[in-house]
């Protein structure tokens, strides 16, 4: 749970169970008072017909915690990481990396590392569409050591390089436009 509808949408749950929260973030919330199993079964039941999940297995939950922090840190934070992203996660979780990292490959079958990367190829695409920040601008937003790195990675993970995806998006805009 890490966009604003998702904490809308468990917020509006709860409220409708009457019960009171806490906190609701970073894919878990912490209730007030004991819930009873009808409500939870209930509230299982809302969450999945919104397309949401309630977790009790502790490795799920750390798992989903772990992916909220990297997709908050790539996606959602407008400042320029001055850590590197293994403390930043340790820190943000207070967990040792070496257990998240392990504890998240045995679950994902793929590393942290990994994942990051595929966020940031993600968040570059976003940024390319919306044409409003040179590669090199990317580049340093999204912490790459040089455009040369982030093209290396882009273009290992789509099989195409930035210029090129961004030709191909001006490419459907001047078809759209063509209708």
């Amino acid at each position: 749970m890490v966009s604003q509808r998702c904490k809308m949408v468990v917020k509006a749950e709860l409220a409708k169970l009457g019960l009171d929260f806490v906190v609701v973030d970073l894919g878990m919330v912490q209730i007030m008072e004991d819930i009873s199993a009808e409500d939870r079964e209930t509230l299982r039941v809302n969450l999945l017909n919104s397309g949401l999940e309630l977790m009790e297995d502790k490795k799920s939950i750390l798992i989903e915690q772990i992916k909220a922090v990297i997709i908050e840190m790539i996606h959602y934070s407008e400042d320029t990481l001055k850590i590197n992203y293994s403390d930043y996660i340790s820190e943000k979780l207070n967990y040792d990396y070496t257990y998240l990292s392990n504890v998240f490959s045995e679950v994902k079958g793929m590393t942290i590392q990994q994942f990051i990367i595929l966020n940031k190829i993600e968040r570059v695409k976003e940024l390319l569409l919306y044409d409003e920040l040179n590669l090199t601008e990317i580049s340093y937003k999204l912490n790459y050591s040089s455009v040369a790195h982030l093209s290396n990675q882009f273009k290992k993970v789509t099989g195409l390089s930035p210029s090129f995806y961004k030709q191909l998006k001006q490419k459907r805009d001047n078809n759209l436009e063509n209708f």
